[in-house]
């Protein structure tokens, strides 16, 4: 019969007869013989350096000086305390001042007024100058509305004309004269008497960009130059000569409507200089007859002066001068003698001259100087 092996079993060490036998180590007579360790007298001597002939002695050591702790300072009591006090014989006497007989009295003292910080988002408050006119002065209508920024002087006796305003419950009429404390409806809305009794009129200027309109509002839905003007209490900005979409350079703004109408009208002839790159090619007759004058589709225009000021070939800058504001005039003056106008920018408005560091798309209040020639030019 076939003998069958019993299956081992299953544990997780095997038993200790089944390692193998360990190895012992033979001890160090038995081991190799390897090299034997040298003793110290067997080593070779340390050889010593023999000084150089050029080298320094060495300098001879020195102790170091023993730190002597330092005393501790006396307090300033007892410092006073020490020291001798000066006899009251040594102090001078104070002298008394004799108040002299032409002396004014001294004014009472008062209390300086506490600051009251300002809260989070408040602005702080600038007092408005003297009103232009006295609030029971007579003055026209048409006027009177202006200066207050309702309108240009022509744009709103255009609106009494058509019965759109009235006054004190009557509807007014040309030549009407009024006082700020008159009831004046326009468009059957009150007018505010603190608007018609408001301060100095302002005026700005303003360095137009490419890409905006003139307009308030545009049907279109393109960006407009109010919208980068500042915020005013009462009244509104109106603006003094416009730029079309693609004109760049010196915008006027005011909020008086008298001033803008008076600049604007051509019986005033204000100088309009503007910088003009032209792309095609320029002869001189070219020039003249632009200086006599070339016959548009509202009527004769001419430049009074035509200054070249750079470029060559096709692409050549020049400063012209023209003394009234038609639309578009500088661009379809040039287009009369075959040449495009590539770019354009007003630098000069009158007096007041667009400054170069004013960015486009800024504005800034005119000085003193610059207002009062502005209203010398307009009478």
């Amino acid at each position: 019969m076939a003998t069958t092996r019993s299956p081992k079993p299953r544990t997780g060490k095997k038993p200790s007869t089944e390692h193998r036998p360990r190895v012992e180590r033979k001890p160090r007579a038995e081991q190799k013989p390897g090299a034997e360790h040298k003793s110290r007298a067997e080593a070779k001597p340390r050889v010593e350096r023999k000084p150089r002939a050029d080298a320094k002695p060495r300098a001879e050591y020195k102790p170091r000086v023993a730190y002597k702790p330092r005393a501790e300072p006396k307090s300033r009591g007892e410092e006073q305390s020490r020291a001798e006090p000066k006899a009251r014989s040594e102090h001078k006497p104070r002298v008394e001042r004799q108040s002299r007989a032409d002396q004014k009295p001294r004014a009472e003292y008062k209390p300086r007024v506490e600051h009251k910080p300002r809260g989070r988002g408040e602005r702080s408050v600038v007092p408005a100058k003297a009103p232009a006119h006295k609030p029971d002065e007579l003055q026209r209508l048409q006027k009177a509305l202006a200066s207050g920024g309702y309108g240009s002087r022509r744009q709103i006796e255009e609106w009494i004309r058509a019965g759109r305003v009235s006054v004190n419950g009557k509807v007014a009429t040309l030549g009407v004269s009024v006082r700020s404390t008159d009831k004046i409806i326009l468009d059957g809305k009150l007018v505010s008497k603190t608007r018609l009794a408001s301060a100095e009129p302002r005026v700005i200027m303003y360095h137009k960009p490419a890409g905006e309109v003139c307009t308030r509002n545009d049907p279109e839905g393109r960006p407009t130059v109010f919208e980068s003007l500042p915020k005013i209490g009462t009244g509104r900005w109106v603006v003094i000569g416009r730029l079309d979409f693609m004109t760049t350079g010196l915008l006027l703004f005011t909020t008086d409507g008298e001033l803008a109408n008076k600049l604007m009208h051509p019986s005033g002839e204000v100088e309009r200089e503007y910088a003009v790159r032209v792309l095609g090619e320029v002869d001189l007759e070219m020039l003249n007859r632009l200086r006599k004058g070339v016959m548009l589709e509202d009527g004769l225009a001419k430049f009074d002066t035509i200054l070249q000021v750079g470029g060559e070939g096709a692409n050549s800058w020049y400063h012209v001068i023209l003394r009234e504001g038609r639309n578009r005039e500088v661009r379809r003056l040039w287009e009369t003698q075959g040449v495009k106008v590539s770019r354009l920018t007003r630098v000069r408005f009158g007096a007041i001259t667009l400054p170069r560091s004013l960015r486009a798309g800024k504005w800034r209040e005119l000085t003193d100087e610059e207002t009062e020639a502005l209203n010398a030019i307009s009478g």
